[in-house]
C-alpha cells in the first residue's frame, strides 16, 4: 500500500474516491487496496439492505458504512503499531519504561473491546486476510511490542519499509532457532559470563571494564559474523571502546586466554622494547576464524584510546581502503561493526560526522552494523541527563538508518535482530543500529561504587539474574536441554580457564603476538633513527617529468572549460615547454603524477581539495557547460588507483577516516588537507591519540600525509597559524615528520620520499598560501630532475667570510627576510631555512655554524608569537647547548595566534624583519608585506 499516509485525517471522501477509481479500473489502485475493496464488496453483497447513508457510496447502508469507517480505524491502528509500537516494547530488563501518550489502547484508534470479534478485511495489510480485530492486534503486539522494538517507518523508501514488514510480520519478530543453534548461543553466553566471573575472582581489584549485564553481546556477535559469512562476507573490521573488550578479544577474536592472563600479570613488559605499550583493554587484534558453518572469516579489532567513539572513523577508513584494494570495490565482501555505549553514541559528535559519510562516494563502506551496549548510564550520569532525545540512537534517524531496540536478557531476540540487520546491510548497503537494552553490573570500573549516584537502579540490578541463568532456564522450560547440561559446560570451561592461568603463571615473561609487518605491510619495517634521517634520491628524469607535465596541462579540445581555467592551463603548459620553471601547484601535481606513473595509488581528500582552498590546485575541473568533471591526473597511463574527493565539512571524522585508510594500505599515498591549517584542531584527538602515538602504544605505523596551510598574511587569528607548536610538542621517538617547505621542488621531493622509503611515518607539512602565486616561490626543472629532499637549505647569497649574523627560519617568513637582504645587499647576514623541523637536522645546523666561523649571533626568526611556532621546541632542543646559542626574534607572546587588524599585522611583520637585520625594514619590504596583506584580505578568510 501507499503507506496509508492519509489515514490520520479520517477522510472518508478520499476513501470513496479511491473506491470509485477501483470500480472503474481495479488496476488503478494499489494491490493492497484492490484486496481491501474486494472484501468490502463481498461484505456489501452479503449484508446490504438497499438503503445508503448520505455520506456513503451508492448502494451502501449505514451498517456497512460504519464498518467501512472502522476498517479505516483498523488500518490506522496497524499504522500506529508500526510507527510507535517500539515505545511500548518490553525492552528494558531492569526497570519500567517511561510512559508515552497517546498509548496503544483500542480507544486511541477509535475502537473498543466490542470490536475484538469483528472480522476486518484490513487484516490483508498484515498478511492475515480478513481477520478478527483480536487476531490483528495480537499479531501487532507480538511483532512490535515484545522484546524487540523496531523503528523504521521514517525511512523514505517504501521498498525498504515493505522489506522489513514482510519479514517481521510474517514471523511476528519471533526467533526460530534449532536446538543446536540454541545450545551454541548458550555456550557463547556461558563463555561470556564465566570469563568475567573468572577474571573478577582471580584478578581482584584490577580494571577490566566488565561486560557483565551485557553478556548477550557475545552470542550476538557470533551470530552476526556467522550470518555475514553465509551472505558472502569474508572480513569484518570491528571498533569498540573498553567495556567488554577483553571478552570480545577472547570469545570472538579467539585471542588466547593465556595471553590475556599474562597481560593482567604484566608479563608482556619488555624493558628493551622500543614500544611504550598501552593498557590491555585498548589493544587491537587480528585473526582468522572458522564459523560453525565452516566459513573462514578474517576479524580485525582496531586498537582504540579512551576517547569514546574516536575509533569509529578509523574503522570506516580501514574498511574503505580494503574495499578499494583488496576486494576490487566490492563492499559485499567486508563489513564494519561499531560497538557503542549509550552515553557516547548520543553525546559524541564524531558519531554524527561518521554517519554523514555513509552515502558519500569518497567514504561509503557498504553499510555499518552498529551495536549499542545500552547500560542506561554514562559513568555516573543518569540517561535522562545524558541526552534530550528519546533514545540514545536517535542520531541514526538523520541518515534514515533503521533502529532496533532489544531486551538484552533475550539472547534469541538479539541474535534474530542482528541476523536481520546483516541481511538488510547486504541487500541495501546501509547502516543499521541495534540498541541492546541491558545494564552495567558494577560501576564504571570494578572498584567504582555505583550506589553513590544510582541507588535504586543498582538495587534492582543486584536482584536481577544474569542473562545466562535466564536463558538456561528458558531452554529447560521449553525442553531444549535438561537441568544438567549447563553445569557440564560451565565446569569444562572453568577448567580450561584455570589451566591457561596456570600455564601463564609458570612463564616468567610473555611476548605479545602483534605482527606489524604482515599482509599489506609486508616488505616494510620499523625504521632505525639512522634510516629515518638518511637522504634518498627522489629525482625524476627530465624526459619523463616533461611527458607527465604535458599530460597534466593539456585540456581536451572537445570539452568546454571556464576561460580562466584555460588561461591557467596555458600558463602551466608554458612552464613545461618553455620556461621549465614550476610554481607550487605544478610541483605538487608533478609529484602526484610521477608517483602514479610508478604504480603508487593516490588518495587526496579534505574540504575543497579538488580546486584547492586558494584556487591553486585545480586537480579536478568542472566543465563550463555541465557538472561533468575532468581530471588531468587520470590521463596518466598507470594501473594505480587515483582518488580525489572533496570531503564533508568535517575534520575529526575525515582525518580519522584517512588515518584508517592509510593504515590499511601503506603502499598508497594518502593525503588529508585542511581548508586552513588551524582547522585541524577540530581533529586534535586523532592527532594526539593516533597519528603521534599509535606506533609506540599499539605497534601500528602509518604513512598519512597532512597538508596544513600556514602563514601570517593578515588574515586574522583563525587563518594564520596551523599551530606548529602543537605538533612539535608531540615529537619524540622518531614518531612523526614535520616540515615547512619553501620551494615547490622540495615539496615535490618530500611527497615522493614518503613512498620511496621502506618504512612509514606520518608526515605533517605546513603549506603556503600567499606563496602559491609568488613569482619568487618557484623551482627550475633541475631541482626536480636531480637531488632529493633538503632538510635544510643554506644561503647561497651571503658571503661566509663576512657573515656576522645567521638567521635560522622556516616557511614563508624566509621570503620577507630575503626581500630585505636583497634590497640592502646584506651579504653579512645569512638566511638558513630549516625545511624539516622534525627530525631536526641538528648535524646540518652545526655544519652551518662551522661554515660561518666569523658569525657571533645565531637567531631563530619566526612569524608566530614567541610562545608558539617552532621556537618552544627549538629552544628546548638547543637549551644550554655549548656549541650553538640561539636567540629568537618573533611576535610577542600572546594568547591568540595573530591580530585581526591588517595594519597591526603589517607593523608586526615589519618589526620582525627590521629586528632581524637591525635596520629599518625599508620601502621594498614594506611594499611587499603591504601587497601580500591586501591580496590575502581580498581573497577572503572565511
Amino acid at each position: 500500500m501507499d503507506r496509508l499516509n492519509y489515514i490520520n485525517s479520517g477522510n472518508a471522501d478520499y476513501i470513496n474516491s479511491l473506491y470509485e477509481a477501483y470500480k472503474q479500473d481495479p488496476e488503478s489502485v494499489d494491490y493492497g487496496w484492490q484486496k481491501f475493496f474486494e472484501g468490502f464488496e463481498f461484505n456489501i453483497n452479503t449484508n446490504a439492505t438497499g438503503t445508503a447513508a448520505s455520506t456513503a457510496a451508492p448502494g451502501v447502508d449505514d451498517k456497512t458504512y460504519d464498518h467501512f469507517l472502522k476498517e479505516i480505524k483498523v488500518l490506522n491502528m496497524i499504522d500506529g503499531y508500526r510507527s510507535r509500537g517500539h515505545l511500548f516494547a518490553k525492552t528494558n530488563p531492569v526497570r519500567e519504561r517511561r510512559h508515552y501518550y497517546p498509548g496503544k489502547e483500542l480507544e486511541t484508534f477509535g475502537l473498543s473491546e466490542a470490536d475484538l470479534d469483528t472480522v476486518f478485511n484490513s487484516g490483508v495489510e498484515v498478511g492475515l486476510g480478513a481477520a478478527k480485530l483480536s487476531d490483528i492486534r495480537q499479531l501487532l503486539e507480538d511483532t512490535y511490542c515484545r522484546a524487540i522494538g523496531a523503528e523504521y517507518r521514517y525511512i523514505r523508501n517504501p521498498i525498504k519499509i515493505k522489506w522489513f514488514e514482510d519479514r517481521m510480520e510474517k514471523n511476528r519478530n519471533t526467533p526460530s532457532f534449532t536446538i543446536d543453534e540454541k545450545k551454541s548461543m548458550l555456550n557463547k553466553l556461558n563463555e561470556a559470563v564465566t570469563f568475567e566471573n573468572f577474571l573478577g575472582t582471580k584478578f581482584l581489584g584490577q580494571k577490566r571494564f566488565s561486560l557483565e549485564g551485557a553478556e548477550a553481546l557475545i552470542p550476538s556477535m557470533d551470530s552476526v559474523i556467522k550470518k555475514g559469512a553465509d551472505l558472502g562476507i569474508e572480513e569484518f573490521i570491528i571498533g569498540m571502546a573498553h567495556r567488554g573488550r577483553l571478552n570480545v578479544l577472547t570469545n570472538i577474536m579467539e585471542k588466547t586466554y593465556k595471553e590475556v592472563f599474562s597481560e593482567f600479570e604484566g608479563k608482556n613488559f619488555d624493558s628493551e622494547s622500543p614500544f611504550g605499550g598501552d593498557v590491555k583493554y585498548h589493544l587491537g587484534f587480528s585473526t582468522d576464524v572458522i564459523t560453525s558453518n565452516g566459513k573462514k572469516v578474517h576479524l580485525s579489532l582496531c586498537p582504540n584510546p579512551s576517547h569514546l567513539e574516536a575509533v569509529d572513523p578509523v574503522v570506516e577508513g580501514i574498511t574503505r581502503s580494503k574495499i578499494d584494494f583488496k576486494y576490487n570495490g566490492d563492499h559485499s565482501k567486508i563489513a564494519p561493526i561499531l560497538i557503542h555505549g549509550d552515553a557516547s553514541v548520543a553525546g559524541q559528535g564524531i558519531v554524527y560526522e561518521v554517519l554523514q559519510m555513509e552515502k558519500l562516494d569518497g567514504y561509503r563502506t557498504g553499510g555499518t552494523i552498529h551495536l549499542v551496549i545500552n547500560n542506561q548510564i554514562g559513568f555516573t550520569t543518569n540517561y535522562k541527563d545524558a541526552r534530550s532525545s528519546t533514545y540514545c540512537t536517535d542520531v541514526a534517524k538523520t541518515v534514515l538508518s533503521p533502529v532496533f531496540h532489544v531486551n538484552g536478557d533475550d539472547v534469541e531476540a538479539l541474535a534474530y535482530v542482528v541476523n536481520l540487520a546483516m541481511e538488510y546491510r547486504q541487500v541495501f548497503n546501509e547502516d543499521v543500529f541495534i540498541d541492546i537494552l541491558c545494564y552495567r553490573r558494577y560501576g564504571h570500573n570494578e572498584a567504582d561504587e555505583p550506589k553513590f549516584t544510582q541507588p535504586l537502579l543498582y538495587k534492582a540490578i543486584e536482584a536481577h539474574a544474569n542473562p545466562l541463568k535466564i536463558y538456561n532456564q528458558k531452554l529447560i522450560d521449553e525442553g531444549s536441554i535438561d537441568a544438567t547440561y549447563l553445569k557440564g559446560v560451565e565446569k569444562a570451561f572453568k577448567d580450561e580457564l584455570q589451566q591457561k592461568l596456570d600455564e601463564s603463571k609458570a612463564e616468567d615473561r610473555f611476548t605479545d603476538t602483534i605482527a606489524m609487518f604482515e599482509g599489506a605491510w609486508s616488505g616494510l619495517h620499523l625504521a632505525s633513527h639512522k634510516e629515518f634521517v638518511k637522504a634518498i634520491d627522489t629525482s625524476v628524469p627530465e624526459e619523463e617529468l616533461l611527458a607527465i607535465g604535458n599530460k597534466l596541462t593539456t585540456l581536451p579540445a572537445d570539452m568546454e572549460f571556464f576561460k580562466k581555467i584555460e588561461k591557467l592551463f596555458e600558463d602551466r603548459k608554458t612552464m613545461v615547454n618553455q620556461t621549465k620553471v614550476f610554481d607550487w601547484a605544478m610541483g605538487e601535481l608533478l609529484a602526484y603524477g610521477t608517483l602514479l606513473k610508478e604504480g603508487y595509488p593516490l588518495r587526496l581528500s579534505g574540504e575543497d581539495v579538488k580546486r584547492g582552498t586558494f584556487s591553486h590546485r585545480h586537480a579536478v575541473l568542472t566543465l563550463a557547460d555541465s557538472e561533468d568533471e575532468y581530471t588531468p591526473l587520470a590521463t596518466i597511463e598507470t594501473d594505480a588507483k587515483l582518488s580525489i574527493y572533496n570531503s564533508l565539512l568535517s575534520e575529526y571524522g575525515v582525518l580519522g577516516f584517512e588515518y584508517g585508510y592509510a593504515l590499511a594500505n601503506p603502499n598508497a599515498l594518502t593525503i588529508w588537507e585542511a581548508q586552513f591549517g588551524d582547522f585541524f584542531n577540530g581533529a586534535q584527538i586523532i592527532v594526539d591519540q593516533y597519528i603521534a602515538s599509535a606506533e609506540t602504544k599499539w605497534q601500528r605505523g602509518n604513512g598519512l600525509v597532512m597538508l596544513l596551510p600556514h602563514g601570517y598574511e593578515g588574515q586574522g587569528p583563525e587563518h594564520s597559524s596551523a599551530r606548529v607548536e602543537r605538533f612539535m610538542e608531540l615529537c619524540a621517538d622518531d614518531n612523526i615528520q614535520v616540515a615547512n617547505c619553501t620551494t615547490p621542488a622540495n615539496f615535490f621531493h618530500i611527497l615522493r620520499r614518503q613512498m620511496h622509503r621502506d618504512f612509514r611515518k606520518p608526515l605533517i607539512i605546513f603549506t603556503p598560501k600567499s606563496l602559491l602565486r609568488s613569482p619568487k616561490c618557484v623551482s627550475p626543472i633541475e631541482d626536480f630532475t636531480s637531488g632529493k629532499f633538503h632538510e635544510l637549505i643554506d644561503d647561497t647569497y651571503a658571503d661566509p667570510k663576512k657573515v656576522k649574523r645567521v638567521l635560522l627560519c622556516t616557511g614563508k617568513v624566509y621570503y620577507d627576510l630575503l626581500d630585505k637582504q636583497q634590497a640592502d645587499k646584506r651579504k653579512d647576514v645569512a638566511i638558513v631555512r630549516v625545511e624539516q623541523l622534525y627530525p631536526t637536522p641538528v648535524t646540518q645546523i652545526l655544519k652551518v655554524k662551522a661554515k660561518y666561523e666569523k658569525a657571533t649571533e645565531f637567531i631563530w626568526v619566526q612569524e608566530e608569537p614567541e610562545n608558539m611556532g617552532a621556537w618552544p621546541y627549538i629552544c628546548r632542543k638547543f637549551h644550554n647547548d655549548t656549541v650553538i646559542n640561539l636567540n629568537v626574534i618573533s611576535r610577542n607572546e600572546g594568547s591568540s595566534t595573530a591580530t585581526g587588524f591588517a595594519k597591526q599585522h603589517a607593523a608586526q611583520q615589519l618589526y620582525i624583519v627590521s629586528k632581524a637585520f637591525e635596520a629599518p625594514a625599508g620601502k621594498v619590504v614594506k611594499e611587499a608585506i603591504k601587497k601580500t596583506t591586501k591580496k590575502m584580505a581580498d581573497a577572503g578568510a572565511d
